[in-house]
């Protein structure tokens, strides 16, 4: 009797064990939680998913909003590829008009156009002057020359201005219907490189610039306007139709340089789970730098943290008093997700080293290579 009671008990216990949440989880070593707890993170959020049983491994504060610093860029890739698709390219075409002096410089907003001939060779970017300079082909010369534009963004017509010494009038337009009496006919167009490309080379070096224009062009996109209003109403619908929590959220730009962003570590974090293992999303993920290798993190995790050299892909950010990494830890055949948004460092440079130190050192507690067995 004595002995089936035993066995009962047993029975019950192997059961609880077997059926409780995140029973075969990654474990955090006490290592990692010291560091953590670290004064010079100055109580970040910090949160740690398995993918594998979408179970939370690790909390600390992680649901505080804070100021995401470029960690926000991975909200404003996800919106891009929600509003546009992967595969988006965008196009910029110059047309004539019945009269021989005006022409239509008509575009969508491409946040890849350039005027420098230099970044049109290294980066493959659209360089709009080729548009112009068809049309002064086309006319024989520039005397008088009048382009109607829309669809552009303001510092790129700025830029053609200065590249032609204003000796070429600029005016903005609404639409070509604007102009009675005038049937635009192409001349030249130009295209940008697929989004996915944009995006890659956005995330991989961090920029600015090209993550408010996608953010702010997804805005649109999306029934919104250009403005910052529209720019939390669109990011919160991105992160609505995946199901992540948008609790806190407030949003002044789409490249995370405002102090006054604010998002949680979880909201990143969810981001991250939720995209990793849909195709549509999958630009976000190559577009990540890799840990002492690629991008704004090829410099680190080589004396700090160096065990998790080429196991970490991961989205970088600081701004003043911020310093934040969001993304994904090899840890043998599995890979885990994480975010750590340290917004209360003291803003200096030597702080903010330090704080990126300690992150990577945190990190290479749990990263471990794939191991495969020898054949043969």
């Amino acid at each position: 009797m004595f002995l089936r009671k035993i066995i009962s008990v047993a029975s019950i216990i192997s059961l609880l064990a077997s059926s409780a949440p995140n029973a075969n989880a990654l474990t955090v070593p006490s290592s990692f939680k010291k560091l953590a707890t670290s004064p010079t993170l100055a109580k970040p959020g910090i949160i740690v998913f398995d993918p594998a049983t979408q179970t939370e491994i690790y909390s600390n504060l992680a649901d505080v909003p804070r100021a995401p610093a470029s960690v926000l860029k991975l909200i404003s890739a996800t919106a891009a590829i929600t509003a546009f698709g992967p595969d988006k390219v965008f196009t910029t075409t110059i047309n004539s008009t019945d009269n021989p002096d005006v022409f239509i410089l008509q575009g969508e907003r491409d946040p890849w156009l350039t005027t420098s001939a230099q970044d049109a060779k290294d980066l493959k970017r659209a360089r709009s002057t080729k548009l112009i300079n068809e049309v002064i082909n086309f006319r024989g010369d520039y005397s008088g020359l009048k382009i109607k534009f829309y669809g552009m963004f303001d510092a790129d017509i700025k830029s053609l201005r200065t590249y032609y010494d204003n000796k070429i009038k600029f005016e903005r337009i609404s639409k070509p219907a604007a102009i009675p009496d005038q049937e635009p006919t192409e001349i030249s167009r130009i295209t940008s490189p697929s989004l996915s490309k944009i995006l890659n080379f956005t995330l991989l070096w961090s920029d600015n610039v090209l993550a408010d224009r996608l953010a702010r062009n997804a805005a649109v996109k999306m029934g919104y306007s250009r403005d910052d209003l529209s720019l939390n109403l669109a990011f919160e619908e991105t992160l609505r139709l995946l199901d992540v929590d948008s609790t806190g959220l407030k949003v002044f730009d789409g490249s995370g340089l405002s102090r006054e962003n604010r998002v949680s570590a979880r909201t990143i974090a969810e981001l991250l789970l939720k995209i990793r293992n849909e195709p549509q999303y999958q630009a976000v993920y190559d577009g990540l730098p890799t840990s002492g290798k690629t991008g704004t993190l090829k410099k680190r995790f080589q004396e700090y943290g160096s065990a998790a050299k080429g196991l970490v892909k991961a989205k970088t950010g600081w701004i003043n008093t911020s310093v934040t990494l969001a993304g994904y830890v090899e840890a043998g055949e599995s890979e885990y997700v994480f975010a750590v948004i340290a917004s209360r460092v003291t803003p200096t440079e030597n702080t903010r080293d330090r704080a990126r130190n300690i992150i990577d050192k945190m990190l290479a507690t749990i990263a471990k290579p794939l191991v495969t067995a020898a054949v043969g």
